[in-house]
């Protein structure tokens, strides 16, 4: 026995012939066994190669107040209450600025390693959050997916990979985690795994997704979602395993690597000291988490986390402005711990949201579920600048702007370019316009 995995096997499944193991358990230490016999000497591992964090900004969160088309009098007819002026943003062109609530990011855009996509959609978009989300976070339009776009990454792309390969700090395992081998843990319930098979009504996964998205103490709203993205197996979609393994056998081997995981991350997590100093809201707790685990060495390829409260439908100008200047200032202590650390060019985040808002503002001084928003991909590896083209305001679809790049044109530059995915046709069924997003 020459490494600690092997002792774990030998002990546990070394006196066969006298135990009767459940079938979990066997799967779990062959699968940690399987294709290496130390994390060290994986292929390719977050220990020594490239790694993504997604933050996912929950409830929708309005693309036009974050990327501001300030020279547009038509953004301005449209929001004369919660419009930006463009003495309040932070240029980046001569015709969109960006939320003054975010210096750092408006910093990392000038040194070239910030890229914002502008007008990141979905054909026939919805705008259900239940519905929206599991689009985003399956990578299928048809909402019938029973894996997630990650978790089919995790799949065909890291096979013999331990447990760690994706962590999430949500409240449930994200959908786009969800994989037929490995599905990653999730670190923040201790009910790991309660996948929702199809076939219920959609008011009963409507009402679960509102339950599982509650607003933080410190967040407003009435009901804006935070923390959690729906864990729904879309379409009536059926968990597996491997090779013929039942449901409970794959629900209880995951499970299981979970809890097996869990004290191995804490540990490393309790190691790592830094100066740089986090916020006390959640998603800076949590960003400071995953620095932690980096720095810690773990084989994490992938870091998920929730940051809410984006469903801004009533007196948005201070609410949206305080949620984006939470997310700045937790990038800032993220990446700035990444320099101290030596790690900030193996790492590139990433943000998304299930929609973006409606051009015009209601009557509650908010906006509503709309389309088309933008997102961020940052980190010294980026190629920064605008990518895509920004929506016209002129070219509306019933009150929205049109989404000018699909999400998955998005997600399969980073697949390819960054996570070196060697083919895209198992994770999201097609090759898609490839973007500038990462430094050659």
């Amino acid at each position: 026995m020459k490494t600690r995995r092997d002792f774990l096997r030998s002990t546990m499944l070394g006196a066969s012939a006298t135990w009767t193991l459940p079938l979990f358990i066997d799967r779990t230490f062959a699968q940690l066994h399987e294709g290496a016999k130390d994390l060290a000497v994986q292929p390719v591992t977050g220990k020594d190669d490239t790694i993504l964090v997604v933050v996912q900004l929950a409830g929708g969160n309005d693309g036009l107040n974050t990327l501001v088309p300030y020279a547009d009098d038509i953004y301005h007819n449209a929001r004369p209450r919660i419009g930006k002026k463009e003495k309040d943003l932070i240029k980046l062109s001569d015709h969109v600025g960006l939320n003054s609530a975010m210096p750092y990011l408006g910093s990392l855009f000038k040194e070239g390693n910030l890229g914002i996509v502008q007008g990141v959609g979905y054909p026939n978009p919805n705008r259900s959050h239940f519905v929206s989300t599991s689009i985003w976070e399956t990578g299928d339009t048809t909402n019938r997916s029973a894996t997630g776009w990650l978790g089919r990454y995790f799949d065909n792309s890291c096979t013999g990979s331990d447990p760690t390969i994706g962590i999430s700090f949500n409240k449930t395992q994200p959908e786009s985690f969800g994989a037929l081998r490995n599905p990653g843990v999730c670190l923040n319930t201790p009910d790991l795994y309660r996948w929702i098979h199809g076939g219920g009504e959609k008011a009963e996964a409507e009402e679960f997704f509102a339950n599982l998205n509650q607003p933080e103490a410190d967040m407003e709203g009435d009901d804006a979602p935070v923390d959690g993205a729906s864990i729904g197996m879309a379409g009536g979609g059926k968990v597996g395993g491997i090779d013929g393994e039942s449901n409970l056998s794959f629900l209880e081997r995951v499970a299981l690597d979970a809890r097996v995981s869990s004290k191995k991350i804490l540990e490393i997590a309790a190691k790592h000291k830094t100066n740089v100093k986090y916020d006390g809201t959640p998603v800076s707790r949590n960003l400071n988490l995953v620095a932690r685990m980096i720095a810690g060495g773990m084989p994490t390829r992938v870091y998920y986390v929730s940051h809410g409260g984006f469903d801004t439908h009533n007196q948005q100008v201070n609410s949206h402005d305080r949620l984006l200047g939470q997310l700045d200032g937790a990038l800032k202590s993220f990446f700035a711990d990444l320099k101290q650390q030596g790690n900030d060019k193996r790492v590139v985040l990433m943000t998304f949201s299930e929609f973006g808002r409606r051009v015009g503002e209601n009557a509650s001084a908010g906006t509503d579920h709309g389309k088309a928003s933008c997102l961020f991909v940052a980190g010294p590896a980026v190629k920064g600048g605008l990518h895509g083209k920004h929506p016209s305001l002129a070219d509306l679809n019933q009150g929205d702007i049109q989404h000018t790049v699909d999400f998955r044109s998005v997600y399969g530059s980073i697949l390819t370019d960054w996570l070196k995915a060697p083919s895209l046709k198992p994770i999201l069924g097609k090759d898609y316009p490839k973007l500038p997003l990462i430094r050659a």
